[in-house]
């Protein structure tokens, strides 16, 4: 395994301590709650208790009060290798709402609800993706009309992970014209008249988290619910997408990482043809090549994170177009990956209840999630000035 040239001690430290933890309190029950569809409660606090929902964020809303993205990044991976990607989701919901209910909610706000997402005793997610379109935000079609002191939002959402047990929701709306610079973000609690919420059922995968489509009818909040700037809330929480495709690759190294390593452990003991599998050459060749792009991957990640560290002091851009060709990178990689570990383990890899049967249902949720390859390239090339 590569050795990261930018460890400290104290990335060391919460590295074990969440592998530690994933191995003990998630692999020995992600495929029972997998197949229950869903997670004990507790969990959420249990995790929180991690501190990982806290980089960035103040410690007087229960934050870290610092950041690091090599640390946000090993979680990332200890959760892509726990065993159903559904457990990660149920418990990650939350986090690409956090930023911007810290930078740009009312203080009021802050106060009342922060604290208790980052510490796991409530939920909250991001409402974007709308029925008509997901990456094509600029296309986005709910509305929210001022009414004296309140907002009016009209609309759906839907693919909202953690939808379904959320109390607070970030909700993108258009308030103005056309264009990304028409919309505005919105804080709603799941008790606000005209809010509803049904759950999508039959997912190829991640049962373990609920994903949810949510519904406006004149769904009323209060005009300080208004979150940053009208008119151009998203382009305040662009940035905020950064880190969630990041995360998302960081997933995709940790279910290569289960690839490779249950492809090596029943290579090893399957024995075909007088010998262990990991004697023939066309399994050694399959699992070199599992390797090389693993540790490919991992290279990416922790040069991204040496650039994010480097804009955070100022030093450098931060690499926008990097992070995506990474995101598109490691995604076609993993699949590459589930599908060289699925022939090696052959019909035991068919079965439920294996890690690499639920990393090959798995892949295309985190190629398709957080923007799509085909935007990623996209997106990529644009950033280089193309």
């Amino acid at each position: 395994m590569l050795s990261n040239p930018f460890e400290t001690p104290e990335r060391k430290a919460f590295r074990e301590t969440i592998e530690a933890f994933v191995a003990a309190e998630i692999r020995p029950h992600a495929f029972e709650w997998d197949e229950q569809g869903g997670i004990p409660m507790e969990l959420h606090t249990k995790v929180a208790d991690l501190g990982v929902w806290g980089f960035g964020i103040d410690e007087a809303y229960g934050g870290l009060g610092f950041d690091d993205p090599f640390m946000r990044c090993d979680f990332a991976v200890a959760m892509g290798m726990c065993g159903a990607g559904g457990v990660p989701a149920a418990l990650g919901g939350r986090s690409i709402s956090i930023d911007p209910i810290y930078k740009l909610a009312s203080q009021e706000i802050k106060d009342r609800c922060l604290k208790d997402i980052i510490e796991g005793r409530k939920q909250s997610s991001l409402g974007i993706t709308e029925p008509g379109g997901g990456s094509d935000v600029a296309r986005m079609t709910t509305t929210a009309k001022r009414d004296g002191n309140h907002w009016l939002i009209n609309g759906s959402k839907t693919f909202i992970t953690g939808g379904m047990q959320s109390d607070y929701y970030v909700i993108g709306a258009r308030t103005g014209g056309e264009g990304l610079s028409g919309i505005s973000l919105f804080f709603v609690d799941a008790d606000a008249p005209g809010f509803s919420r049904t759950p999508l059922t039959k997912k190829m995968g991640w049962w373990a988290s609920n994903q949810a489509t949510l519904y406006f009818d004149d769904c009323r909040v209060p005009a300080e619910n208004l979150m940053g700037q009208e008119d151009y809330g998203f382009l305040q929480i662009v940035h905020n997408f950064n880190y969630e495709r990041l995360g998302l690759t960081a997933w995709a190294l940790g279910m290569m990482r289960v690839c490779l390593e249950d492809s090596i452990a029943w290579a090893q003991q399957r024995e075909t043809f007088g010998k262990p599998m990991i004697k023939h050459q066309v399994i050694r060749h399959k699992i070199a090549d599992m390797s090389a792009k693993v540790d490919a991957v991992q290279s990416y990640i922790w040069t991204i994170c040496a650039q994010i560290e480097a804009h955070h002091n100022g030093e450098a851009d931060m690499p926008v177009a990097e992070i995506c060709k990474a995101k598109f990178f490691a995604t076609k990689a993993l699949e590459f990956c589930a599908s060289e570990a699925m022939q090696i383990l052959g019909g035991a890899g068919y079965l439920r209840g294996n890690r690499v049967e639920n990393v090959y249902r798995e892949v295309k949720v985190i190629a398709i999630g957080g923007g799509s390859e085909e935007i990623m390239r996209d997106l990529a090339v644009r950033q280089m000035g193309l």
